[in-house]
């Protein structure tokens, strides 16, 4: 499986937590919307198939992502020495 951008995954967990505090505040069907529309483009990017699995895989992702550059960081030091 492909990665996602960290700055795409973090821009569509921030859509998606900005329609749910919206919807739970004063819900409409607006707001319904842009939930549901927030989830699946969420779900999409995970490859998970509910909004609990997502945010897990999510959590998942960034924690690789910030693994994978802390040992770009480890190579690139050695490399300078």
């Amino acid at each position: 499986m492909l990665l996602p951008a960290e700055k795409e995954l973090r821009a569509v967990l921030a859509r998606f937590a900005e329609a749910r505090f919206r919807h739970d505040l004063q819900p409409t069907g607006r707001s319904s919307r842009d939930l549901e529309e927030a989830t699946a483009r969420l779900c999409t990017l995970t490859g998970a198939d509910s909004v609990d699995r997502a945010l897990a895989a999510a959590d998942h992702l960034l924690e690789r992502l910030r693994a994978d550059r802390r040992a770009g960081m480890k190579t690139s030091r050695v490399l300078a020495a």
